[in-house]
């Protein structure tokens, strides 16, 4: 009767592990990162006469 205690305790012991790093890896993976708003590219603007 122990060992079938020990072996049902292991699976919920080793699927709420799981989870736990499921749920972990989609709370990293929604994280946004904080980015600037600075463009990679300017152009510069001459005043044309129109």
């Amino acid at each position: 009767m122990s060992r079938l205690l020990a072996a049902a305790l292991t699976v919920v012991v080793s699927a709420l592990l799981a989870l736990g790093a499921a749920l972990g890896i989609v709370a990293l993976l929604e994280a946004t990162p904080e980015q600037p708003n600075t463009p990679l590219i300017t152009y510069e603007q001459t005043d044309q006469g129109s």
